[in-house]
């Protein structure tokens, strides 16, 4: 005989006036997280109650009930009633939707309330968010509808337009949420797509990695061609960008790289155009030139042109209102903003009135040409007045003639004076000639009486070291500074070798530009004229002397290692002048990075140099890498660790050793570029609200530093 299956009894549900509910103790929730009672009681407000409240009849010590009625469940929606109750927007007697519970243990209740409500998942607030978005509901209405930023909307619905097999393979928990945050970089879902199945192929499978073949080949828009032609260009030419709404982009990726090329190459040539009707003989153009592009060509001397009346009344009282708010304001700990961006503002009017522009002579211009190019930070680079060797001026040295001098006659003449010398009586020699004047002296007397000076200057040169100094220095200056000048009397030579590789970036480093600032500013120092260096290098004070015949010496330096051109004991004296240089190249701003080092190392390499750096746990961390991955992990590591590679190391400066700290840092800076996975493989972003999230705990939203 079947057992008749017992039917449940719901609890009843009834309107409750607000005035006879009060907060039960036992409601098991104590800690305050979430969306705020603020917060949620405008939710009831635009919504009303979507959810009952769960009550228990209080009663007296007889068992009679009281009509007061405890809420061991819903206690944040209570509160949330009650502010609009304060607030006057709810009368105090207004009906409240409730069930009413009897029998059973309220804190059990509350707890079974809590935990047994299944949280929404991410993928499906994205989805609804763009629900939303299709049904005409503006990003703004929708981010005050549910009480977040902007940002957070717009970040939500780049994750629902995933697609829709990530978004499937999301939903099974087959990718992270970092994971699915790194493939919205790039729109296309067919890019998208083909990057999940590499993905399969690859042991790197974190979000870095992702980013990074969603971009391959793309320009970053901090990318100096990108910054030379702006962002607003390129997107009203109707080129796309691809952005990053979940961490810094530093403004995102071209992707049309043809685009920008083109763009370029057309700004470039506008540019070119203005300084070509300058009177150029030839122009050269291109984004980038190689460091030492002007080795071997004669840099054109200008001068400044000078301020006029008006300028330079101007940059006085510039000046002086400049002075009067340094000396007002000397003793404030810190100046008011309008302040600080005034003497913000003198300062780069000075330095314009400082940097003049420079006026050549047209007849030099007419053979000398210029360098039009991009600089580090994005604007236009115009290097003017280089001389090629083939435009140059020929110098010919031709003997002043007779115009009725008959070479024929002369030749036949002294050769018939030589026959009559040799012949001749020796007891009646010819008497001089005293009508024709001074003849030069012969060549032979003339070598023999210099060989005499010669000797005579060495000697009284070497017994005065200050005038030896200079007259090197003067020897030195002709060679470094004027190519084309008559040689100096000392067999003195310069050689400054051009750079036979080029290093990535060489070009537009610090250590690049501050060595160009040095050379120019000797530039603007010396004579145009190398007939009157002597005068004024004996002019300059022996500080200045001193460091032009350091900057002269430093040009020659050579340290460069060539396979075709083995030089081991140069390079061991390169060690040795970097040692009493006391030299430091992490200064100097080198950096360990893909492009200089560790992309185009070995893994063991690379290995070596974090487990130097970082110590043996960090080297264990990246081992199992492949090696693009393994380079750009170690790149973050190594940053700021001073570590350099062999051949960049000054013996004497001590290595740092890896300490405990830095090991632990090193994991630090490898789980903050890694995937690291929550507890139960996501992290929930729900957005909580009176009806999905109350008396429950409340999830993490995603990460939106970016943005947020």
């Amino acid at each position: 005989m079947a057992t008749a299956v017992q039917k449940i009894t719901l609890s009843a549900s009834r309107d409750i006036p607000f005035n006879k509910l009060i907060l039960s103790q036992s409601n098991v929730r104590r800690i305050k997280v979430g969306v705020s009672i603020e917060e949620l009681a405008e939710d009831i407000a635009r919504r009303t109650l979507l959810q009952s409240l769960t009550v228990r009849p209080v009663r007296d010590a007889e068992g009679n009930e009281t009509g007061i009625f405890e809420i061991p469940a819903g206690g944040r929606r209570y509160r949330a009633l009650e502010l609009l109750v304060k607030q006057k927007r709810l009368a105090k007697t207004a009906p409240i939707p409730c069930v009413v519970r009897e029998g059973g243990i309220a804190e059990e209740d509350s707890l079974a309330e809590n935990i047994q409500r299944a949280p929404l998942h991410p993928l499906d607030q994205f989805r609804a968010f763009l629900t939303l978005r299709e049904k005409g509901q503006s990003e703004e209405e929708i981010a005050a509808a549910f009480f977040v930023s902007v940002a957070v909307v717009k970040q939500r619905l780049r994750l629902a337009s995933v697609s829709p097999r990530l978004l499937d393979v999301y939903a099974e928990d087959g990718l992270t949420l970092d994971q699915l945050m790194a493939f919205t970089v790039n729109g296309d879902h067919a890019r998208q797509e083909q990057v999940f199945e590499r993905l399969a192929q690859s042991y790197a499978r974190e979000p870095y990695a992702i980013r990074r073949m969603l971009t391959e080949g793309a320009v970053r828009a901090s990318d100096k061609r990108a910054q030379l032609i702006g962002l607003e260009v390129y997107a009203d030419a109707g080129g796309a960008i691809m952005r990053d709404l979940f961490q810094g982009d530093d403004g995102g990726w071209l992707q049309d790289v043809a685009l920008v090329d083109r763009l370029v190459a057309e700004k470039l040539d506008r540019e070119a155009e203005s300084i070509r009707a300058e009177g150029w003989k030839w122009i050269e153009i291109a984004p980038d030139f190689a460091y030492g592009h002007t080795y071997g060509l004669r840099q054109l001397r200008g001068e400044e042109i000078p301020l006029t009346a008006d300028e330079e009344a101007a940059r006085d009282a510039l000046q002086a209102e400049y002075d009067r708010l340094e000396e007002t304001y000397a003793g404030a700990e810190e100046p008011a903003e309008d302040v600080e961006r005034r003497l913000a503002e003198i300062e780069t009017t000075l330095a314009d009135f400082e940097d003049r522009p420079i006026r050549f002579d047209p007849a030099e211009i007419a053979r000398a040409g210029a360098f039009v190019s991009i600089d580090g930070s994005g604007h236009l680079r115009v290097e003017r007045g280089y001389v090629r060797p083939e435009d140059e001026t020929p110098v010919e040295h031709e003997p002043e003639v007779d115009p009725g001098y008959d070479a024929q006659q002369a030749i036949a003449a002294r050769v018939h004076t030589d026959v009559e010398t040799v012949q001749g009586d020796a007891l009646n020699p010819p008497e001089p000639e005293e009508d024709d004047g001074l003849k030069p002296i012969p060549d032979r007397l003339m070598t023999e009486l210099t060989a005499h000076r010669t000797l005579a200057l060495r000697c009284a040169l070497g017994e005065q070291p200050d005038l030896a100094f200079l007259a090197a220095l003067h020897a030195l200056c002709l060679k470094a500074f004027y190519r084309y000048a008559a040689d100096s009397c000392l067999e003195l030579d310069l050689k400054s070798v051009a750079f036979s590789a080029q290093a990535p970036g060489l070009n537009d480093t610090e250590l690049a530009a501050g060595f160009d600032r040095r050379c120019q500013a000797w530039i603007a120092a010396l004579p145009k004229e190398p007939t009157e260096l002597w005068d004024v290098l004996m002019a300059f004070d022996g500080d200045s002397r001193q460091a032009l015949f350091a900057h002269c010496i430093s040009l020659s330096v050579n340290a460069i290692f060539e396979p075709y051109n083995r030089r081991p004991r140069a390079l061991a004296h390169a060690d040795r002048l970097a040692e009493a240089l006391d030299l430091d190249m992490v200064a100097a701003g080198w950096a360990p990075t893909v492009d200089t080092y560790l992309g185009r190392v070995t893994k063991a390499r690379i290995l070596g140099a974090v487990r130097e750096a970082k110590g043996e746990r960090a080297a264990q961390l990246i081992d199992h890498l492949k090696k693009g991955d393994m380079a750009e992990k170690a790149e973050a590591l190594l940053a700021g660790s001073g570590w350099l590679p062999e051949p960049l190391r000054t013996p004497g400066r001590a290595i740092t050793s890896p300490s405990s700290a830095s090991e632990q840092e090193a994991v630090s800076t490898i789980e903050s570029t890694g995937v690291k996975m929550a507890a139960d493989g996501y992290e929930t972003v729900v957005v909580e609200t009176e009806s999905s999230t109350e008396d429950e705990p409340v999830a993490a939203e995603p990460h939106v530093t970016a943005a947020e």
